[in-house]
């Protein structure tokens, strides 16, 4: 008993200690990762450093550590600490954008008794006010927005989902968000919906795809995230999507160009059986991150342990303006130019490649080539990001 008073006492005493972070040693505000590890638990999670108000970043700090619940993960890995079988992993994930502050802290484990389970905790937070933002801030009509979004989770996203899952609730909308440049996270208690993980489900939607019931207005939530930069085509837009195939990356897509597939599939599990193209096989994992995303790799044996990611596919969503469904290929080239090599996809092409008939433009930037596959009415159906 004493040893257990002992340690939460120290808890309490770190738990403090981590709201009092002085902000003068950063040039403007940043999201710093801190860590704790006790037994075989451990948390990471978010601290915000560097705003000049302090009195406000401490504010911040607390209301962030009250909606992730980091002091109730502090409480439970202590209480777990002399017991070898039992553990709780945290992790969290966010952006400090245009002065809005959007993280989710996903745990695992032994959370509330002996049998391991998985719960998203998130924070959304308005630094110039300090405030918590409402999912309903986002819209211009939430009453429309809102029932826009339940069709569009019955219709399009309820199809998707495997018929094996325990839970698989889409509706009504959950409490829990997370913004991103990329789109609007929707994360669900598990008992609403889970994955074939045994996690709790998220379902991300483009911000292209609820385009018209969005508040788009200039110092908007959405403009200051970079939502309206994410789903418009403009002179600038050459230059994020530069940015972005030199990163080896796509927006919103976990993954980086060269990571090594075993560590992801362990991660965030496998969806399907992987599939075969021309010269490769296509991964798709769980979680809302990888909905409608292919991963490439090699086919050199049947295992995949050595594989690495060669090239990223994506058929839903935006990337600077190139939004899947919507820009056509003229549009395209106006804004990057004329692309280095293109091709047509016949029917058996496009067949072999997992994709539709078409045709492709190829640009080569830095290491990395961005292929932009077109319809036979030359629109964007998907955007891949290669070696």
């Amino acid at each position: 008993m004493r040893k257990s008073c002992t340690i939460r006492k120290a808890l309490s005493i770190l738990a403090a200690l981590m709201l009092a972070v002085c902000p003068a040693l950063a040039e403007e505000p940043v999201l710093e990762d801190r860590s704790l590890e006790l037994g075989n638990s451990s948390i990471r999670y978010p601290m915000l450093t560097g705003l000049a108000d302090g009195e406000n970043q401490q504010q911040v700090n607390q209301k962030m550590q009250e909606d992730l619940d980091i002091t109730g993960y502090l409480d439970r890995i202590t209480m777990l600490i002399s017991q070898d079988s039992l553990h709780v992993t945290a992790e969290w994930e966010g952006i400090l954008q245009g002065e809005i502050i959007s993280c989710v802290l996903s745990a695992e484990g032994a959370l509330e008794n002996n049998r391991s389970t998985h719960r998203w905790t998130w924070s959304n937070i308005d630094l110039r006010d300090g405030r918590e933002i409402q999912m309903d801030e986002l819209f211009s009509d939430p009453v429309a927005a809102r029932e826009a979004l339940e069709e569009y989770l019955r219709y399009e996203v309820a199809p998707e989902l495997s018929a094996h899952l325990d839970n698989n609730e889409l509706t009504p909308l959950p409490e829990g968000f997370r913004l991103e440049p990329a789109g609007l996270t929707l994360l669900y208690p598990i008992s609403s919906l889970s994955t074939l993980g045994d996690r709790a489900g998220a379902v991300r939607i483009g911000w292209n795809e609820i385009r018209g019931f969005l508040d788009l207005r200039e110092g908007g939530i959405l403009d200051r995230i970079g939502a309206v930069n994410m789903m418009t085509l403009t002179e600038d837009s050459r230059e994020y999507i530069r940015r972005m195939a030199e990163n080896g990356q796509l927006p919103g897509i976990p993954v980086t160009i060269g990571e090594g597939l075993k560590a992801l599939t362990d991660r965030y599990h496998l969806l399907t059986d992987p599939d075969v193209y021309v010269g490769g096989r296509l991964f798709a994992l769980e979680g809302s991150g990888f909905r409608n995303v292919l991963l490439m790799t090699d086919f050199l044996s049947e295992a995949w342990d050595d594989s690495v990611v060669q090239g990223i596919r994506m058929d839903r969503g935006c990337a600077w303006g190139l939004c899947i469904g919507e820009t056509r290929k003229n549009e395209w080239r106006a804004v990057l130019g004329d692309p280095d090599s293109e091709t047509e996809l016949d029917p058996e092409t496009a067949d072999s490649n997992r994709m539709v008939s078409g045709s492709c433009d190829y640009y080569n930037i830095g290491a990395y080539q961005l292929r932009l596959y077109a319809d036979t009415d030359d629109t964007l159906v998907s955007i891949v990001l290669t070696e």
